[in-house]
């Protein structure tokens, strides 16, 4: 069952990272930005555990510095939002494409009926 919120504790575990290196990257990484209820207990999100995964994928694996991740990580995220945005865009254009292509429908249908 896939959850809304995780603790700090369980995201560790997911990740096979230390509490400690994940409060780390929150403080250099401005899109970690997990809930704290209370103001004390963490609440990951899965778009935080996302960002995490990338995050760990670029120091661990790919040899980025902090600096040099957070750089790639603004851009990639900035990519993502244009790309959101021009799919709104699309989705604006493929109503109308509908509702025309229904009004057509329609028009048939009642020429239709009146043929009879």
């Amino acid at each position: 069952m896939k959850k809304y919120y995780y603790t700090i504790g369980e995201v560790s575990n997911l990740l096979d990272l230390k509490t400690h290196v994940l409060r780390y990257w929150e403080t250099e990484f401005p899109q970690v930005h997990p809930k704290k209820k209370f103001g004390r207990n963490r609440r990951y999100s899965p778009d935080d555990i996302e960002i995490l995964k990338k995050i760990k994928y670029m120091l661990h694996t790919q040899g980025f510095t902090i600096e040099g991740a957070k750089k790639k990580l603004k851009v990639d995220i900035a990519n993502k939002e244009q790309i959101s945005l021009d799919f709104s865009v699309d989705k604006k254009e493929a109503k109308k494409q509908i509702k025309d292509e229904l009004l057509k429908i329609k028009e048939i249908l009642k020429n239709n009926r009146e043929k009879k």
